[in-house]
């Protein structure tokens, strides 16, 4: 028989065969794929902001942040104005 492969004893046309390898590509990348959800990114920036957690070392390295992300914001919302 031409145009065949003899896979454990049985022939298997050339296209079942591409058939059943484009299957099993796209079936496993639709598994892969299926079930996740993503989470919708935050609405605000006060979402956001709550969102990230602060890791600092003390209170005062916490502090210190809080303020220059306060400075960094006011900067922002001025070169915005412009």
């Amino acid at each position: 028989m031409a145009g065949s492969y003899i896979i454990l004893g049985r022939a298997i046309k050339n296209e079942h065969f591409a058939l059943g390898v484009l299957g099993a590509a796209f079936g496993g990348a639709w598994l892969a794929t299926a079930g996740k959800k993503s989470t919708p990114p935050p609405k605000t920036t006060q979402e956001a902001k709550a969102s990230v957690p602060i890791n600092a070392g003390s209170s005062e390295e916490e502090e210190f942040i809080k303020k220059f992300i306060a400075e960094a914001e006011k900067e922002e919302a001025g070169a915005a104005k412009h």
